[in-house]
């Protein structure tokens, strides 16, 4: 009896032994798990920051790496008239990042076997005019191999009532346009073929665009922070839109969204995003055989290089600055004072989404450091602009100084030079009624790009301002 209670004294420390030995084996693990995700976290935070005081972002940033998310913030202002910063829960336009959504809702309607992607779209449609209709199918119009006229511009008055304008008014006004070449002979991206679907959608549905985007896919996720942009709407946390020309900031045009619905109408954050990012990897919002259909490589996309699926783009991506690749799903979106970028890499599940609410960033440039960190891999930092870095001597210690800093650092390897960034630089000065620097600022242009007529043409106006119209004259420009 005492030889079996000993017997069973030992089995028990053992296995006690071995459960604590996986618990610290575990916590080591899940340890050196955070300090990794904290280290490429910081590397992110470094990165990004630069390409902020650069001016080459404004916006808020989500990355994900196996699943987790390891960083997100937002740079910049959301409001640059009230100083308001972004955050992660500030609201952007996504642009054409609207196109999967689009893509997605067309999908589960043809898993209910309410369409048929190969019919003719004059079956859903009976009043498409039938010369173009009977020639489009469904799985052209999301492939943008329909012919169907690329980027048609509306010649609507701008709307009294914002928010209005109806789906169908929009493709009256280019479905009898003629094809600009004969269906799926071609890639060519159409904005007015994503039109199409979503009038085809709220056609089948007898719901609006807005409405069955909400029931189909948003509610089902939690996609809280994410809808159909309206000027009127009274949205927190939205972001305002700017551009930038002479070395400022801008407001953008205003555009009534109503006339890009299920092309390019949806605002979101970079949280709900990942939400959707999750939904692609499971059958929550479509069956696996619809999902992998989604993501086949149906056409080459000459446009952007790669392929083009179902609403996404399917391409190979540089993983740092190294030769090695990787597959990626994604799309791009840039509309007045917006732009975003979503990149999925399946083969980790790790996703990249960045929102800008400026016009113009470097996002696929961000996008390509972000990958070589995730992966250990070498990678470049934004290069500095010499121009801008040229303004702030000129403002601190004059235009002797600026003009000198310049030449000493316009061939360095971290930073780099831009014809217009210069020019740029000399009509601010002009602008703030310095002609006198602007002119030397000018002049610059022309020893540094001596082939362009830009230089030229501005340095003659700067002349010209200071009254020296002879010396303009002898301008070699003229």
């Amino acid at each position: 009896m005492l030889l079996i209670k000993n017997l069973v004294r030992k089995i028990i420390a053992i296995a006690t032994f071995s459960l604590l030995t996986l618990i610290n084996v575990s916590c080591a693990q899940n340890k050196n798990e955070k300090v990794v995700e904290i280290n490429k976290a910081n590397k992110i935070n470094e990165l990004i920051s630069l390409y902020t005081d650069y001016e080459g972002f404004n916006g808020s940033i989500l990355v994900a790496h196996e699943g987790k998310i390891i960083y997100k913030k937002g740079f910049g202002l959301a409001n640059m008239e009230w100083e308001i910063p972004n955050q992660i829960n500030t609201k952007f336009r996504i642009a054409s990042v609207t196109k999967p959504f689009t893509a997605m809702l067309i999908m589960q309607l043809v898993a209910e076997n309410k369409l048929d992607l190969h019919e003719p779209i004059t079956n859903y449609l009976p009043d498409y005019p039938k010369k173009n209709g009977k020639q489009i199918t469904i799985d052209q119009l999301l492939t943008h191999t329909s012919g169907t006229v690329r980027d048609y511009k509306s010649d609507k008055k701008i709307n009294r009532y914002p928010d209005r304008v109806r789906i169908e008014e929009m493709v009256n006004e280019f479905s009898e346009l003629p094809l600009e070449f004969k269906p799926g002979e071609r890639f060519a991206y159409s904005n007015s073929g994503y039109m199409i679907l979503g009038y085809i959608i709220e056609i089948i549905t007898g719901k609006s665009y807005e409405t069955i985007l909400q029931e189909k896919i948003l509610l089902p996720l939690g996609m809280k922070n994410t809808g159909i942009e309206k000027h009127r709407s009274i949205i927190k946390y939205r972001a305002k839109g700017y551009f930038k020309g002479f070395g400022e900031y801008f407001n953008s045009n205003y555009i009534d969204m109503s006339t890009a619905t299920a092309v390019g109408n949806m605002y979101s954050t970079i949280e709900d995003l990942f939400l959707f990012d999750q939904a692609l990897s499971n059958e929550t919002l479509l069956p696996k055989e619809y999902m992998d259909a989604v993501f086949t490589q149906h056409i080459q996309d000459i446009d952007y290089g790669g392929y083009y699926g179902y609403g996404w783009e399917l391409k190979k991506k540089p993983i740092g600055n190294t030769t090695d690749m990787i597959e990626t799903i994604g799309h791009s979106g840039a509309i007045d004072g917006f732009c975003a970028l979503f990149t999925r890499i399946p083969s980790s599940n790790s996703c990249i989404i960045i929102l800008n609410n400026t016009r113009r960033a470097y996002l696929n440039a961000i996008t390509t450091a972000v990958t070589g960190i995730l992966y250990d891999k070498q990678y470049d930092f934004p290069k500095k602009p010499t121009a801008k870095f040229m303004s702030e001597v000129i403002e601190k210690e004059g235009i002797e100084e600026g003009i000198l800093f310049y030449k000493e650092h316009k061939d360095f390897s971290d930073y780099y030079i831009d014809e217009n960034e210069l020019i740029v630089a000399g009509y601010t000065l002009l602008r703030a009624g310095n002609a006198k620097d602007a002119a030397e600022v000018f002049k610059l242009s022309i020893e540094v790009f001596p082939n362009r007529d830009n230089p030229y043409d501005s340095y003659a106006e700067a002349l010209m301002t200071l009254g020296n119209n002879d010396e303009a004259i002898k301008n070699p420009s003229n």
